[in-house]
């Protein structure tokens, strides 16, 4: 598996780390804050998709646990203005859509695929400072974070938004189906042994429902400001 870059542990780089549920909308406002402070972007949610869009088309059992660990190293995944490669093919649609969803949330319960991509989401950090998108990005892969925040929202609202997207990518969806996905995979995500998604204990807890992407972003950027 190919990374590049890494973090200088003498030169400390600011991180602010975006965690929650799917659909809550962190990825819109990690990319509207690292577009803010012209910092680098981590989707660790796409590195999971795509080890799981990898281990679906090479038919690797989502449960083989030393199988996923062996497909990992072969592979080199990459990301470049808002798009993703996997050993050099654009997936970047192919990711998105709710088989690849059901069987990233299976695979990221995993001890193995974990610690298989742990050091990718790490090399991410590089200066000026990260912008972290996750499920543990602010408990496992960035502990010593500045600034954590957990961003949360209903599983109606989260299913809505998630058809709302998909429809815009020509995906056809149902609601109803979506809601009951958004709670299955809440329920795996939050009682799995390894890295259950939480808020960290000093992360900031924030409601999304009834706020817009940029009402968030500002209630981040106060934040960080300190005011």
């Amino acid at each position: 598996m190919t990374v590049t870059g890494k973090q200088d542990m003498n030169n400390p780089i600011p991180v602010i780390t975006l965690d929650g549920p799917a659909g809550s909308g962190k990825g819109t406002i990690a990319a509207l804050l690292a577009e803010h402070l012209g910092w680098h972007l981590l989707d660790s949610g796409a590195i999971y998709r795509v080890a799981a869009l990898a281990a679906l088309q090479q038919q690797v059992a989502l449960d083989d646990e030393p199988g996923l660990a062996a497909l990992l190293e072969t592979l080199d995944i990459r990301f470049e203005r808002g798009l993703a490669f996997c050993n050099g093919e654009a997936v970047t649609a192919a990711i998105r859509t709710p088989t690849c969803s059901d069987a990233t949330s299976r695979i990221s319960a995993l001890p193995a695929v974990r610690r298989g991509l742990l050091e990718l989401q790490r090399s991410f950090c590089r200066p000026p400072g990260l912008v972290a998108d996750g499920r543990d990005m602010g408990t496992v892969v960035f502990p010593d974070a500045g600034l954590k925040v957990f961003l949360t929202a209903s599983a109606e609202v989260r299913a809505q938004r998630r058809l709302k997207q998909l429809s815009g990518q020509g995906i056809s969806a149902n609601l109803s189906s979506l809601v009951q996905d958004m709670r299955a995979r809440d329920e795996r995500d939050t009682n799995r042994a390894i890295a259950p998604l939480r808020p960290a204990v000093d992360a900031v807890i924030i409601d999304s429902d009834a706020l817009s992407p940029e009402q968030v972003l500002e209630l981040i950027l106060s934040r960080y400001r300190g005011n």
